[in-house]
């Protein structure tokens, strides 16, 4: 328990760093790739808590629902457009920021844990993205998710996760609902606590914003 309560304080500790360095608080065109990525993130969160009040997640009722925001909500068509555009922009963030570390090294000693978060933060983003994909259930995101699905089924253990994903088949009932739960809940906060765990190894390893 001692131990736990300790890496607690540590944690909140490093929230409020006594000393900051000045030269690590200036903004660059490369390490604040990051930052940028977790501003999209929050982005996302903000307009799809918006849009979850509109979205009836039921394959009969989804896509009507989308096309009465976007023609009879005020402002509808702009939040639904700037979540799907925020979501393209977090991929391209991540990726930027991911190729960033790689060519910099910067996923060497003392930062592989740190590494392997990153690298779960980009598989979780890929993912919300897909399982997002299919809520809108117009044609294009009905195909392109079957397509998806069939093309898990190749993979080791696929078959198995697709059955999980989508047990009655892409686009009914169950399978939309198990989306809808992974998209505005389960990978959200997914991400977002491991941001922050990404956010305070980077204080711990004495990167940007180092915690003193």
């Amino acid at each position: 328990m001692s131990k736990q309560r300790e890496l607690a304080f540590d944690f909140l500790r490093h929230l409020f760093p006594r000393v900051l360095l000045r030269e690590n608080l200036g903004f660059t065109y490369t390490f604040c790739l990051g930052g940028l990525a977790f501003t999209a993130f929050l982005l996302l969160m903000a307009t799809g808590f918006l849009l979850i009040f509109y979205y009836q997640p039921t394959p009969d009722r989804a896509f009507s629902s989308i096309l009465f925001l976007e023609s009879s909500v005020w402002g509808g068509r702009f939040i639904r457009s700037l979540h799907r555009l925020s979501s393209h922009l977090l991929l391209i963030l991540i990726f930027l920021h991911t190729l960033r570390v790689i060519l910099t090294g910067a996923y060497g000693k003392p930062r592989e844990m740190n590494w392997l978060v990153g690298c779960a933060l980009l598989a979780l983003a890929v993912f919300a993205g897909y399982t997002g994909y299919l809520l809108p259930m117009d044609q294009l995101s009905l195909w392109a998710t079957q397509t998806g699905m069939e093309l898990l089924t190749v993979a080791p253990l696929g078959k198995e996760f697709r059955a999980i994903l989508v047990p009655d088949g892409v686009g009914l009932p169950l399978s939309l609902l198990r989306f809808y739960a992974l998209h505005v809940v389960l990978l959200p906060v997914a991400v977002l606590l491991l941001s922050f765990l990404h956010f305070y190894r980077i204080r711990k390893n004495k990167g940007v914003l180092p915690y003193l």
